[in-house]
Formats: C-alpha cells, structure tokens, sequence
C-alpha cells in the first residue's frame, strides 16, 4: 500500500514544486537592488561631473583674473576636473548596465541641482539674508522639487532586467514597434532639418528637438553597449558580437552630432533655457526611445507608471524654477561712440568692429537708455567767430576764412 500511495504522494508534491519555481522569479529584490546601484552611480556621476565643471570654470575665471601667463591647461586645477569629468562619466555610462534606461534618464535633474548649490556657496558677492532668500527663493524650491521627483523617479521606476547579449538586442533592433519609432523619428528630424537649415528657422526648440533626437538614440545605444560589457565581464562574452561594434559606431556617431547642435544653440541662446528646455525634452525623446526598444515598462502596474510620470514632471519643473533663476548676461554698453565725433573716420568700412553703430542702444554714463534723447548723438556746436565781408545785408560764412599772401 505504501509502495501503491508514494507515486500520488509524488504526482501531488509536483505542483507545488512548480509553484515554487513560478515564485522563484520573485528575485525582485535583486532587481530592485540592480536599480538601486544603477540609481547611485548615476547620481554619483553627475554630481562629480558638476564639480568637475565647475573646477575648469574656476581655473578659467581665476586665470583670467591674474597675472599669470600660464594656459589653463597647465594648471592643476584643469586637470583635477578632467580628471574628475572623466570619471564622473564612467559612472554614468556604467549605470546604464543596470538599471532601466528609463530611470537613468531623468536622473540628469540631479546635475542641475549639484551646478545650483555649488554657484550659490561659492556665490563672490555678498547679500543680506532678505536679500539672499529673496533671490534664491526660486533655485530652493526647484532643488526640493527635483529632489522630490528624483525619489519618486528611483522608487517608482521600472523593473524590467533583461541581459543584454547579441541575441537579445538584435531581436530588440528588428522589432516591429522600435521600427515604427525609427521611421517616425526620422520623418520628424529630416522636416526639422529642413526647417532649420533652409527656412532658417533657428528656434531653440527646433534645435533642441533636434539634440534629442539624436540624443535618445544615444542612450539606446550606449545601454547596449555598457550591458554588453558587463555580460562580457561576467563570463559571457559579447564583444566579438557585429552588433556590439555597430551599436558603438552609432553611439559615437550621434553623440558627435549631439554636440554639434549642442553649440550651434549655445551660441544663439543663453545656457540656463537651453539647460532647463533640453533636459525636459531629451528626457522626454530618451523615456519613448526605452519603452519601445527595451520595452522599459512591459509588466508595470498603472500606479507605478503614473508615479514615475508624477516624478518626472516634478523633476521637469524643479529644473525649470532652477534655471530661471540664473542671471541672464548682460551685453557691454560703450561710454563714448567714436563714430558721432564730426570729422572721425567710420571704422566699420574696414571691417574693424571698435565701436557699435549709432543706431544701436547705448548710454553715456547713465544707469538708464537716453534713446529718446536725440541730442545726444548729434555733434556739439561752438561759438564762431564771424568777419563781415561786403555789405551788411550779405549773410557772413559761418566760419572764419584767413587769406595769407604771398608776401606773408
């Protein structure tokens, strides 16, 4: 009877040893702790990358304010934030390898927030505390706030894990709605293009569309290529992969034109828009590029999502009070216009740019514009003194004429 009972005993003892393996994939825990390290060296990379910047800025502006005659590449300080620089990227870029792109993304808020409290300790004037909490009121708000969406961001964020090996990315890359993603984006961008370079249209959203665009693109690939690392590290190797070099030359590639935009709208455009519009749109551009490559939030429950949408849009709106805040340069006005002296040669028909036109706006060591003043600008008349020639009833020039002689 034992003998006849133990296949039962075995055949019900069958499901609930698979049950126990369907449980098994509970390793949330370990996923969770991938996001949380992915988290960290994320943070961890663009606060040193802050303070990286902000030491090259200090060692231009300290080199420019003495007499030393040495470049700034010589300097220790340079170096010290290169250094820094480097490594603070390394951090970011190995983030990637762990945690979700679409976690690591929004994280960036995290390097305005640094770049904020590093100018105000190290602020040069000095204010009252009214003064100074009345200035600031604005970057402290969008510091809390962005420190509010990056905790939602990190606890609501998604939990997808996947291996990236070759297999798993060129499936990834052939799939149908990451192809449709493509060819839309690419649509957009040529008619960006095209409005940018043959309509001039130089708005600092065409352009900043335009970096994320290629900037979502970016973060796609350089995921790919940090997890191919990392599977190749931990004994699976990858590099020898054509997919691995093809998602190099891609990331590289469009980084470079990244930067390319990049300039051209930090020329026209001042630092603290392009910093507070291109973040809120790359992040944007980077978070659809996730969901439909990576499939970032496949399996995630509606509260989660909309948490770590809540979180973004704090995160957007922290940054946004933080750059407005930011001082807006303010061009030099000239104190005396060479060009409203009578008899003083024009210098811009040379192509000499010394003094601005008179039709622009300037001020003569006044604190307000005197363009209402025409007088300004118009030459001074001095006393003449004036000979009668002839009659009375002819009209003198009004200069003095002085005939010399031969004999003189």
């Amino acid at each position: 009877m034992e003998g006849g009972n133990s296949p039962s005993l075995q055949l019900q003892q069958l499901p609930l040893a698979t049950a126990a393996v369907s449980v098994q994939p509970h390793t949330d825990s370990f996923s969770y702790k991938e996001n949380l390290i992915g988290a960290l060296l994320a943070i961890f990379g663009h606060l040193v990358s802050s303070i990286a910047l902000n030491l090259q800025k200090y060692s231009h502006i300290r080199l420019a304010g003495s007499k030393d005659p040495r470049a700034y590449f010589k300097t220790k300080t340079w170096w010290s934030g290169l250094l820094l620089l480097v490594l603070g990227e390394l951090g970011v870029f190995s983030s990637y390898a762990f945690a979700p792109l679409s976690l690591i993304v929004p994280l960036g808020a995290v390097s305005v927030v640094a770049s904020a409290i590093i100018g105000i300790i190290f602020i040069k004037e000095k204010w009252k505390p009214k003064e100074f909490l009345r200035r600031y009121v604005l970057s402290f708000v969008g510091c809390g706030l962005a420190v509010v969406g990056t905790y939602l961001l990190v606890t609501f964020g998604p939990n997808s894990h996947e291996k990236m090996t070759a297999e798993n990315i060129t499936r990834h890359l052939v799939s149908w709605p990451f192809l449709l993603y493509v060819l839309v984006e690419i649509i957009v961008f040529c008619l960006l293009l095209y409005f940018y370079k043959e309509r001039n249209a130089n708005y600092i959203v065409v352009i900043l569309l335009l970096v994320a665009l290629l900037g979502s693109m970016t973060v796609v690939t350089v995921k790919a290529v940090a997890g191919m690392i990392l599977v190749s590290i931990q004994g699976n190797l990858q590099l020898d992969s054509p997919i691995f070099y093809i998602m190099l030359v891609c990331m590289i590639a469009t980084a470079i034109y990244q930067a390319t935009f990049l300039a051209q709208a930090s020329q026209l455009y001042d630092s603290a828009q392009i910093s507070s519009i291109g973040y809120i749109v790359s992040t944007t551009a980077a978070i659809s590029a996730g969901a439909t490559f990576y499939l970032d939030f496949t399996g995630e429950d509606v509260l989660h999502i909309c948490m770590f949408a809540l979180g973004c849009l704090i995160a957007f709106l922290g940054v946004f009070l933080i750059t407005r805040n930011r001082k807006k340069p303010v061009p030099f006005e000239p104190y005396i216009s060479m060009d409203a002296m009578p008899g003083m040669q024009n210098m811009h028909d040379k192509g000499i740019a010394v003094q601005p036109d008179l039709k622009a706006s300037f001020s003569y060591g006044a604190l307000e514009n005197n363009d209402n003043m025409p007088e300004i600008y118009t030459p001074a008349t001095l006393p003449i003194v004036q000979e009668q020639h002839g009659s009375k009833g002819v009209s003198a020039p009004p200069y003095r004429v002085l005939e010399h002689s031969k004999k003189e």
